[in-house]
């Protein structure tokens, strides 16, 4: 397996235009440990093996279980997860699945008890940004494994 291309050399602004959406989202104030898990559950259901292998790295660093994410595929039969965060891991797969049904008046709702509307208005922000990422590492054929993170337990 090797990268198809290198978009951040051809096109470096289109990383910068990326990076500003990542930087949005990073100073949202949701929480890091959400933000893993939103980000490798878009990433699961967009099969994105490069950000899969960085978020999952992301997340153990950040002091999350590996039973957590073992499980992240079936947070709905698995009794590990907060209210909070089913709520958002559920609003993840309505809009990185858009096209199937959408956000259910439903989902907002729910979604809405355990966040405000700028917090919402955040979380929609992370899980666009990660599918965009997903996008462009399948697009250009990202390889998994060199990436480690930055941030210690």
């Amino acid at each position: 397996m090797e990268m198809r291309l290198d978009y951040m050399k051809v096109r470096p602004e289109s990383l910068q235009a990326l990076l500003k959406m990542e930087g949005f989202v990073k100073k949202s104030g949701l929480d890091s440990t959400l933000l893993e898990l939103v980000k490798t559950r878009a990433s699961q259901i967009n099969g994105c093996a490069f950000c899969l292998d960085m978020h999952t790295k992301d997340a153990r660093a950040m002091g999350e279980t590996e039973q957590r994410l073992y499980l992240l595929n079936a947070w709905r039969e698995a009794p590990f997860y907060t209210d909070a965060e089913r709520a958002a891991l559920a609003l993840t797969e309505a809009v990185t699945k858009i096209s199937e049904g959408g956000v259910s008046a439903a989902l907002y709702e729910e979604v809405r008890k355990h966040f405000d509307e700028g917090q919402y208005v955040d979380l929609l922000m992370a899980i666009n940004t990660i599918n965009a990422w997903n996008r462009m590492a399948i697009s250009t054929n990202m390889v998994p494994g060199a990436y480690q993170p930055a941030v210690q337990k």
